[in-house]
């Protein structure tokens, strides 16, 4: 998001298990992050993921399945639903089809009329149906027309989220800064990592309350500092739990809060206590920040208080864990005792300007016909794959629009290569880059080639 913008709204996925609830999330977020199985109470925590249509975009969270069967309705399936509910902008409560209007179902349906949200009833599994017979039982849970859909096939998803964003009020304001020119930043991780003790240090005051338990931090706080007399606002997030240790509901909306942070800022600070290191959650948030295309940078705090043995075992560590992530800037510091900070704020700026870095289609195109001549994509049923140019289609994260024939064929390796080659010669680090392909057999493709330089 260029300007900061508002903060995303929240649509919540609700139902029974196996109605479909995982499949349409993929398909909202066009991922296949959801577990997906033919099985009741796959899954068994909520998964979060961004969304866009008609320009819009959006938060949706995926509950777990309410209960395993008709008649029970389990407890903590339910505390995490009426946790999502809290945040969520528009409940859409999805129902089966072919299973008809179950006991469980309204069950649910009477749960949200007493929450008193907007909820529309999305009748799944109805692909070949038309909409007036699909929906006609559904119409006794009480919750305006249902609406019918295909999850898996797509039928009339897009009808569904054009009538919802006809009828979703306008998001809430984003914390902006007060400078226009202002780097954004978001502050992610775990409680207790130390992330409002680097607030207080770089702000300059006691801006943030700390204490040393886990957690102190609710919600998330926009502070502003100067930092080389470049301004700055940072929003720190309330600490993300691992989710086998999250039973509060409160503490599960921290991770929507660190994605509408994420969303707005330009570059994604992600915390770490040296002595746990980098977790799966921390992993899983890194995910949806580069997910968003954010500048990111790891930041090992509590660093002074290892010996250098374990320094070095630590380090060793982190760098195997970080695996696709090992383009982005690595600091070790001590948020306490101010240690390391210059190296932070420098890699942030280093982050920040190759998000926003400018090529040209001349220098693209050579590092691509560079990149080609050190390794050639290999042959597909005996025909090369050709890649004649390339030009810059957008910045915050860099993309990059390579034209050429079969380039659909390219393997998910090769594009690996090709963004790697581009890093090193751009000096990428800090930032995912974006890779648009576009294919250009036709008589005018010369021409085309021709017009761009």
């Amino acid at each position: 998001m260029a300007d900061g913008g508002a903060v995303l709204p929240v649509i919540a996925l609700v139902g029974r298990p196996n109605v479909g609830k995982s499949t349409l999330f993929n398909r909202l977020t066009r991922s296949r992050d959801a577990l997906v199985a033919d099985q009741p109470g796959v899954t068994r925590d909520r998964q979060y993921g961004f969304g866009a249509h008609a320009g819009r975009r959006f938060i949706v969270v995926d509950t777990g399945g309410i209960g395993q069967d008709d008649e029970d309705i389990d407890t903590r399936a339910l505390a995490q639903t009426d946790a999502a509910l809290e945040e969520a902008d528009l409940v859409l409560m999805v129902v089966d089809y072919r299973q008809g209007l179950m006991a469980g179902d309204e069950a649910i349906a009477d749960r949200l009329r007493r929450n008193g949200q907007r909820v529309l009833v999305v009748v799944n599994k109805s692909e070949g149906q038309a909409s007036v017979s699909a929906n006609a039982e559904f119409h006794a849970l009480g919750l305006g027309e249902p609406w019918a859909i295909s999850a898996e096939h797509g039928d009339r998803v897009g009808l569904l989220l054009d009538h919802v964003f006809a009828d979703l009020p306008e998001p809430r304001a984003a914390v902006r800064a007060h400078r226009p020119d202002a780097i954004r930043l978001a502050l992610l991780g775990r409680p207790n990592a130390g992330k409002s003790t680097l607030v207080n240090r770089l702000v300059g005051d006691e801006r943030m309350l700390t204490q040393d338990a886990p957690g102190t931090t609710r919600d998330a706080v926009a502070s502003e500092f100067f930092f080389d007399d470049k301004p700055y606002v940072i929003v720190d997030t309330a600490g993300i739990r691992r989710r086998s240790k999250v039973d509060d509901g409160i503490e599960k909306l921290s991770v929507i809060k660190a994605m509408q942070a994420a969303e707005q800022a330009q570059v994604v600070v992600l915390m770490l206590d040296a002595r746990a290191g980098l977790s799966t959650q921390d992993i899983r948030l890194l995910n949806l920040a580069v997910e968003r295309g954010r500048a990111a940078v790891i930041v090992l705090n509590k660093w002074d208080g290892l010996s250098e043995d374990e320094r070095a075992k630590l380090h060793a560590k982190v760098v195997e864990r970080m695996g696709a992530f090992d383009y982005l800037p690595l600091l070790f510091v001590s948020a306490l005792h101010g240690s390391g900070l210059r190296d932070l704020m420098d890699a942030i700026q280093a982050s920040y300007a190759a998000s926003f870095a400018e090529m040209s289609t001349p220098q693209l195109s050579r590092a691509l016909e560079d990149a080609v001549a050190a390794h050639a994509p290999p042959a597909v049923h005996g025909r090369r794959i050709k890649l004649r140019f390339a030009h810059q289609g957008g910045r915050n994260p860099p993309t990059i629009v390579i034209h050429g024939n079969q380039t659909q064929r390219l393997s998910a390796e090769y594009k690996r290569y090709l963004v790697r080659r581009f890093r090193e010669h751009f000096n990428l680090f800090g930032t995912p880059i974006q890779l648009v392909f576009k294919n250009s057999d036709n008589p005018y493709a010369g021409k085309a080639r021709g017009r761009s330089r």
